[in-house]
């Protein structure tokens, strides 16, 4: 179980909706082909407007031109991430680009539920505007156990609120997965 998560910030601003982290024209790809799959991960925050920290950020994409996969491991955002519509491919579309953990004020319920019941992305909230401390390129860890997020660039550890059972959801592969692992379930 990886309880240490390290990788460089892609930070956002506040009511980043699901749209604008995977928009509808994208809705397209099928779900189970691979070749389509890693299309989610091409488009994956392409709706975000630069106000709230989109493309281009000064000059930072989330998704170099040409890949399918991005160099930022861990979302930071302000309050209401995921709000909008009820979508599981946005948190889908994050897993796909390589996010592995998000960290935000607050998150929109549907979201936080479709994130963790799919096993797409650790959702971690802080009570500080780590939007507006963290920044983008900035290298992060989380210690999951300790639960903190520390800024290697800037040497400041930041807490985040504990995750309760929502790691070991999430670690497993999701809801399902996890309630099989548990034996809460039928095994197949």
């Amino acid at each position: 179980m990886e309880t240490i998560i390290q990788g460089k910030a892609y930070v956002l601003g506040k009511n980043i909706d699901t749209d604008q982290i995977i928009p509808a024209e994208h809705l397209v790809y099928s779900l189970s082909d691979p070749e389509e799959v890693i299309l989610y991960g091409k488009y994956a925050l392409s709706g975000v407007p630069p106000e709230q920290g989109g493309l281009p950020q000064g000059n930072i994409l989330f998704i170099e031109e040409g890949s399918c996969h991005s160099n930022y491991t861990i979302i930071i955002a302000g309050p209401n991430f995921g709000c909008g519509s009820s979508r599981e491919h946005a948190p889908f579309a994050l897993k796909v680009a390589g996010v592995k953990a998000i960290v935000a004020e607050s998150y929109a319920r549907i979201f936080y539920r479709n994130c963790v019941d799919g096993g797409f992305a650790i959702p971690y909230e802080s009570a500080e505007q780590l939007n507006q401390l963290i920044k983008t390129g900035d290298e992060l860890k989380i210690d999951v156990e300790a639960n903190t997020i520390e800024n290697l660039t800037s040497n400041i550890t930041y807490k985040l609120n504990p995750l309760g059972d929502v790691f070991n959801i999430v670690e497993a592969g999701g809801i399902f997965a996890y309630a099989r692992q548990e034996n809460l379930m039928p095994q197949h």
